[in-house]
Parts: C-alpha cells; sequence; structure tokens
C-alpha cells in the first residue's frame, strides 16, 4: 500500500529537479521550509521528527536540498517530507507538505471495517511485513 499523504501523495515520486522546483516555489511565496522523517508512517502519527531547525530565513532552495541530502544520508529507509509554513496569520501554518523519500519497502497496512449497530461503523487495522 503507498502512503498517501500531503500534495502530490497520489502522483508518481517528484524527481530532484520538481522538488527543488516545488521548493522554490514555496521560497517565492515567503514560507519557510522545515524538513521532518518517521519510520511509522501511519496517518495518525502527526508527531514527525524534524530535521534540524525550520529554514525560516533562507531563500535558496540549494540550502533546503542540501539539508535534504543530508536527512537522506542519514534516515534512506524512512519517509521524509518538505512543510512549507507561512506566518501570515500571526502563527506558523502548514501551506504545503509532500513526501520526498520513501522507503525500499512500504509497510502493509490491513484496514478491516466492521458495521454494527445503528449505521456505527468500527476499524481496526494491522501492519503487515
Amino acid at each position: 500500500m503507498r502512503i498517501t499523504q500531503g500534495c502530490f501523495s497520489f502522483l508518481p515520486d517528484l524527481d530532484e529537479v520538481q522538488i527543488s522546483k516545488q521548493v522554490e516555489y514555496c521560497l517565492e511565496n515567503e514560507w519557510a521550509i522545515g524538513i521532518e522523517y518517521t519510520y511509522d508512517p501511519h496517518p495518525r502519527n502527526t508527531y514527525w521528527e524534524m530535521w534540524g531547525n525550520p529554514m525560516f530565513d533562507l531563500r535558496d532552495p540549494k540550502g533546503v536540498m542540501m539539508e535534504l541530502d543530508d536527512c537522506r544520508k542519514a534516515h534512506g529507509d524512512a519517509y521524509i517530507r518538505i512543510n512549507a509554513f507561512s506566518d501570515e496569520r500571526g502563527v506558523e501554518s502548514v501551506k504545503m507538505s509532500f513526501i520526498v523519500n520513501r522507503p525500499a519497502d512500504e509497510p502493509k497496512i490491513h484496514m478491516q471495517r466492521t458495521d454494527f449497530e445503528s449505521r456505527s461503523q468500527k476499524y481496526a487495522w494491522d501492519v503487515r511485513a
């Protein structure tokens, strides 16, 4: 099962040029960039590890790409995503988020839905290798 979180998740993986173009777009909009990674991509896991600090004052996409390369070297078998933050409302809110690295073998998540009284539903899932 392919993990589909964030922008572009239903498209084929972005290549380096496409990632750089998206980063450039974010920086042109004056959004800060953050890089995060996780080995547990479950949709309810919203706490990914940050790679360094968010890059609030960076204006060159090459700097982001260098940080991404360093993150890939350290966590090449993890999910890595780029987040773009805007402060237009006085708080840092995510404007764009997309996965830029996936492990070679993605975990298989099996979800089982059970219908029960009053049209309610329960879900159970397990991760399979």
